[in-house]
Order: C-alpha cells, then structure tokens, then sequence
C-alpha cells in the first residue's frame, strides 16, 4: 500500500478535530441582540475657564470739548464800506493776453476768406463698371437657355439615348409620346426576349447624345443610358 496505518490514522484524527470545531460553530445558533456589545457613548464634562471681570471703558475727555467755530460777523463789522472800484493787476499778463487773443481770432477770420475762393477741382466721372456677378448670371442664363433646346438628330448617326425596354407595348408608346411632346426624336425598335426598347436620336457625335440625355433627366426625369446604333 501507498501509505502507511499510521498515516491513515493521522489523518482520522485530524478530519475528526476538524469536525469537532466545525459543527458546533454551525449547529449553534446566534447571540440574541441583548447580549451583543452594544456601542458606548462617552460625553466629555466641559472644561472650567476662569472668568475675568471687564471693566467698564471711559469715555475720553475729547468729546465734552465744543468744536471750533466760524468768527460771527459783529454789527460793525457789517457797517464798514465796500470798496467800489477794483485794484488794477500788479503784472501785464491780462493785457499780453488780451492781444494774442485778438491776434489769433483775426488770423482764424483771415484764413476761411483767403481759402474760400479756391475749391477743389473735381474729378471727372469715370465710367459704371460692369457687375462682375450680373456677368456671370446672364452668361449662365444664356448658357441653359442654349442647353435646354435639344440637339437635331441625324439619320445616320451611330449614338442615340437607350431610355427604356419594355414588355407592354402600351407603355412604350406612351413614353414615346411624352418623349416626341418635349421635341425629341423618338424610335423603336424589337427585340427577341419579347421587349421593345425606346431609342432618342440618332445622334452624329457622342457629345450630342450626352447633352440629349441630360434634357431627358431634367424634363421627365428619366435616366437613360447612351448606346452605339447599327442598322
């Protein structure tokens, strides 16, 4: 065997103290609240300060002293004469500038009647200058009105605007028909799935057929696909 008797009966001894501590502590049941330690509150007594009497503050002796007041004018100091005429000033400062005064007021009269006979000579009108954004504006104006109109189809043209392929030939005649309404050049032609797909132009230039297919975008708001046409 692996292990001894001995060691067997270690371990039983062990298990058996482990159990002896164990299932007591879980079986028991717990302290009812009385016993429980409650927590203590401690008020602290308050500490003795020593008191000390404040005596009373004096009042200073400034302020049963009377302020100081204005001299009051006596009858007689009333009665004395007023002197009528003023002194004449110790220093010719009055009279100096009494003159600088009178001097510049006439320089400022003098200046406005040299300077009232020349006026400044005007300048000729230069011409409007053209509205740069009235430019552009009218240039594009002009430009979409030339775009609107549709391109002239060309009978032996190799492009033409595939616009659709349809198995009802009801709804190609009638796309058809709108089409030729907005002044397009409108033809059909059949297929051998059963569909009849609607063709604009012919058209001599890809160019034509591009600028074709940009009107049918914009007047019934249909994207067509640009397609080579053989006979």
């Amino acid at each position: 065997m692996k292990y001894g008797k001995t060691e067997r009966i270690s371990g039983i001894v062990i298990l058996l103290a482990l159990l002896a501590i164990v299932v007591p502590w879980l079986m028991s049941d717990p302290a009812p609240r009385e016993e429980r330690p409650q927590p203590t509150f401690v008020i602290e007594q308050p500490v003795d300060v020593e008191r000390q009497d404040v005596p009373v503050p004096d009042m200073p002796d400034t302020i049963d002293t009377p302020a100081p007041s204005s001299p009051v004018l006596t009858d007689e100091a009333l009665d004395e004469p007023i002197e009528e005429i003023p002194r004449a000033p110790q220093t010719d400062q009055v009279a100096s500038s009494s003159s600088d005064e009178g001097s510049s007021s006439q320089t400022a009269a003098a200046e406005p009647s040299q300077q009232a006979p020349s006026q400044p000579s005007r300048e000729p009108d230069s011409p409007p200058q053209e509205d740069p954004i009235a430019a552009l504006v009218a240039a594009n104006e002009s430009r979409n009105s030339s775009a609107s109109v549709a391109p002239s189809a060309q009978q032996q043209g190799e492009w033409a605007v595939q616009v659709g392929s349809f198995g009802d030939t009801a709804n190609a005649q009638r796309i058809s028909d709108q089409l030729s309404g907005e002044g397009f050049s409108v033809f059909q032609r059949a297929r051998d799935n059963n569909l009849t797909t609607v063709l604009v132009g012919p058209y001599a230039t890809s160019e034509d057929g591009e600028a074709a297919m940009a009107l049918i975008k914009q007047r019934i708001n249909v994207q067509g696909l640009l397609v080579r046409v053989r006979d």
